[in-house]
């Protein structure tokens, strides 16, 4: 009989009866399944199949049906991975749960990110099902305090560490005895002398007994049972590896008559030596996780316990977890702000840097936006609560930090391929290596073979490979947020890498995004109040930045106000409006030619504003040209360095504006672009940056704008400006907490040094594997007699994962290129120094 296995999914965009059963339809046709039932009120469908049929195949065919099935995605965390081989098995376990689409698994964080189909499954059960496939888990909640797994990490390690202390107490004696005898020999004779030989062996005996079913037993109780279902893991190395030379030993104690005279010897010390320098090295890796989570822990602190609410008309203190939105708080000198909101009455200075970088407060009053986790200054001020718990703006940095963290880069799937097979390998070289000491060795072949099968099993390190790129990706990410910079991505780590062109929006990236009125000059005939005023009602209507400096000026100079009537606005063109009776129209020369409008003699003084980098505007007034409005945008002082620090990484730089191109290419010249784009409409920028492609170079996109949305999602990696629009910084890879392109140079600084980083790790690992695997297996043995011994091949192994683990740490003291505290001049930078330290 069949197996029937049922999936239930929640299914979008279902208005009628009719769209009930185009989604049944396209259901029922797949093969495998055997019934679909929706239902519209609950919005529901339910799946019978009979197994084969994949979660990821109902959700391609929903889609492709314009029925979208409703996807979720969780953290699970994870407990007792111990190496790259239980990432794969904890994904295999996860991928296969029904209504699971994917499973991503991070052995640094030891954290699962899962996507999979709502109503099919919880994050209850997905935790579950890692628990029983051998790997105890529970469901993460982010941004929380204490939430980063920071105080299970440190418990880990304290009990790592008692482990360690009482396996190195048992083994000493051990190691005593047997090697002190070898390297010692009146020793071996005064213990032969007075406690026997066979005394000797007993002894030894009991002491690894305890080592191993006491701090070693965690590896037999997790190997044994992994390498029996035929998924062996590290453990499963460790504990066949110890196994053999203790049960060897045991043999030639209680029954030596079973050996020859020749080969009669124990392992004892080898056995429990092992279990204590891996045991060593676990307790290292433990307390470097730890570090690695400094950055989010960071974060946490910045966020305030309590805070002073007023509810039902008193003043109560609150836990954060207990505000709620609307509701008006009380900010005390020197206090921190708890949440998101707008203040309502009250002065002070806030320290925003966390936010901005910026180390001078910013003067805050009434109806001016505070953000939960800066520092209150000596005023005090109620604000009204607008976003608190997990939509906070810090909360929001803390989940972007922690999805980064947990990313994958492509560079890691082809190591999980590998690693999953790799134990299962090497426990066949360990066969071989057995074998052929038994077939080809000279006397005593037993004691060779048993030495050269065990140091193969010991020195093989998969969590050295397992931990080569998270861990690197989790303290570079996390160094990131310190200097500002936020990859939501994780690939966009490994994509900055390969970046060959930055192209930078200008208006609000490259420059201040709040121009300012510099020129109007006016036809014969007309006056400058009269003309003024006509320009700034129309202009008053738009929300361009150009219109707000218009706007600005006439109100500065005091000139008449006016309402407009019939306001229109030609994207990409300009604006126009009737005014007190009068026609005006507003807007570059492309407008004055669509409408036939003669710009005269103010044509040659546009082409003059335009060459000195001004945005120029034709005014038109009852179809005669009336004036050229002459704007500059100010560059934000630490463009021209930014630029130039990017240059300096062999890195080209293109602007991209809707300015006429004698104005973008007066800017590019004074601040050093090597490339101009301009005259381009809204709509335009993502044909430029196909443009800037050519060849096949990698692009990165800079904006901050609603209009740069589509440029930074189309880009290779798009980068917002964080005091940009919240549509801009949901479609880019990479977020600048800081409002100019300091951020960028630095975002490229860090990407490039953990990239290097994460080389390293992987050259290590599978180098030291490649190199290693085959000397304990004894190929020096004929030309050099050299014969790892299982101690030497243990303390190597656990070597690896702490060479990885504190290589990967020294990205904690990657410094910013560009300061975020204080601009620098253009001139200031050099090159050589950061091209030096970009490598």
């Amino acid at each position: 009989m069949p197996n029937t296995n049922h999936l239930n999914l929640r299914v979008d965009g279902m208005s009628c009866a009719s769209c009930v059963g185009r989604v049944e339809k396209a259901l029922n046709a797949l093969p495998g399944v055997t019934q679909a039932e929706v239902n519209l009120a609950t919005e529901t469908a339910r799946v019978t199949h009979d197994g084969s049929v994949l979660a990821t195949t109902l959700t391609d065919t929903l889609d492709k049906a314009g029925y979208p099935a409703r996807l979720a995605e969780t953290s699970i965390d994870i407990t007792e991975m111990s190496c790259a081989s239980c990432v794969g098995r904890v994904e295999k376990a996860l991928s296969a749960l029904p209504g699971v689409t994917h499973a991503e698994v991070n052995l640094a964080t030891g954290r699962a990110t899962v996507g999979y189909v709502d109503g099919a499954v919880t994050p209850a059960e997905i935790a579950a099902t890692s628990t029983t496939a051998g790997y105890a888990a529970t469901v993460h909640t982010s941004g929380q305090s204490g939430d980063t797994g920071v105080a299970r990490k440190e418990e880990e390690a304290a009990s790592l560490r008692r482990a360690v202390l009482v396996a190195a107490a048992l083994a000493l004696p051990v190691f005593v005895v047997e090697m002190g005898g070898h390297l010692f020999p009146p020793f071996h004779m005064w213990v032969h002398h007075t406690i026997g030989q066979q005394t000797s062996w007993v002894i030894q005996w009991v002491l690894t007994t305890l080592v191993l079913i006491g701090p070693g037993r965690m590896f037999y109780v997790k190997g044994i049972p992994a390498l029996l279902k035929g998924a062996p893991d590290m453990n499963s190395l460790v504990a066949v590896g110890t196994l053999a030379a203790y049960l060897y030993s045991v043999v030639a104690t209680v029954l030596p008559v079973l050996l020859p005279d020749n080969v009669r010897a124990v392992y004892f010390e080898s056995a429990a030596v092992i279990v204590v320098l891996i045991l060593v090295g676990r307790w290292l890796e433990a307390r470097a996780k730890g570090r690695t989570g400094a950055a989010i822990q960071a974060l946490l602190g910045l966020q305030a316990h309590t805070a002073a609410v007023e509810r039902n008309g008193e003043t109560v203190e609150l836990a954060l977890e207990e505000i709620r939105a609307g509701e008006i708080l009380i900010v005390r000198p020197g206090e921190r702000v708890a949440v998101d909101g707008e203040i309502v009455d009250g002065d002070s200075h806030v320290d925003e840097s966390m936010i901005t970088g910026e180390p001078v407060p910013v003067a805050k009053g009434p109806g001016a936006t505070v953000t939960g986790g800066t520092v209150n200054g000596a005023g005090a001020f109620r604000f009204r609560a607008t976003r608190v718990g997990g939509d906070t703006t810090l909360a929001q940095i803390i989940r972007m930090v922690e999805d980064a963290q947990g990313a994958r880069l492509p560079i890691q799937g082809l190591v999980n391929e590998i690693t999953l097979r790799f134990v299962p390998v090497i426990l066949g070289i360990a066969a071989l290596t057995v074998l052929a000491w038994l077939m080809f060795a000279p006397a005593p072949a037993l004691t060779h073979a048993l030495v050269a099968g065990v140091s193969v099993l010991i020195i093989a390190c998969p969590c050295a490979m397992g931990l080569a790129t998270p861990t690197s990706i989790m303290v570079g990410t996390g160094r990131a947020a310190e200097l500002g910079v936020l990859f939501r991505k994780g690939d966009a780590l490994q994509g900055l890498g390969a970046v060959d062109v930055v192209a930078l929006d200008k208006t609000g990236t490259v420059t201040q995004g709040r121009p300012e009125l510099t020129e109007l000059i006016l036809s014969e005939g007309f006056e400058r109040s009269e003309v003024l005023a006509l320009v700034a009602a129309v202009e008053a209507r738009s929300e361009h930045p150009i219109a707000e400096a218009i706007v600005r000026a006439a109100r500065a100079e005091g000139v008449a106000r006016h309402d407009p009537a019939d306001f229109n606005a030609m994207a990409g063109y300009g604006v126009r409006a009737t005014v007190s009776g009068h026609d005006v129209l507003i807007g570059a020369d492309r407008l004055m030619t669509r409408e036939g409008i003669d710009t005269g003699a103010l044509a040659a003084s546009e082409t003059g504003l335009a060459k000195r980098g001004r945005s120029a505007l034709f005014a038109a007034i009852d179809g005669r040209i009336a004036a050229v409005i002459g704007v500059a945008d100010p560059l934000k002082p630490a463009s021209a360095a930014a630029i130039a620090a990017l240059r300096a990484q062999g890195l080209q730089v293109a602007m991209i504006t809707g300015d006429k191109r004698e104005t973008a290419e007066a800017i590019a010249a004074e601040i050093g672009i090597d490339h101009v784009i301009a005259g381009v409409l809204p709509d335009g920028k993502v044909a430029a940056l196909d443009s800037l492609r050519a060849e096949g170079r990698k692009v990165a996109f800079v904006g901050d704008g609603i209009n740069d949305a589509p440029a930074l999602a189309h880009a290779d990696v798009g980068i917002a400006i964080g005091t940009g629009t919240d549509v801009a910084i949901e479609s880019a890879d990479v977020v600048l907490m800081s409002g100019d392109l300091r951020g960028v140079v630095n975002a490229f600084a860090v990407s490039r040094a953990t990239m290097r980083n994460i080389r390293q790790n992987l050259f290590w690992a599978f180098g030291y594997n490649t190199a290693l695997v085959p000397v304990a297996a004894g190929v020096l043995y004929s030309s050099f007699g050299i014969l790892l011994s299982p101690m030497l091949a243990a303390g190597a192994m656990a070597l690896s994962s702490v060479f990885v683990l504190s290589n990967a740490l020294r990205l904690r003291r990657i410094k910013p290129l560009m300061d975020e505290s204080a601009a620098i001049p253009a001139r200031a930078v050099d090159q050589n120094k950061v091209v030096a330290a970009a490598e």
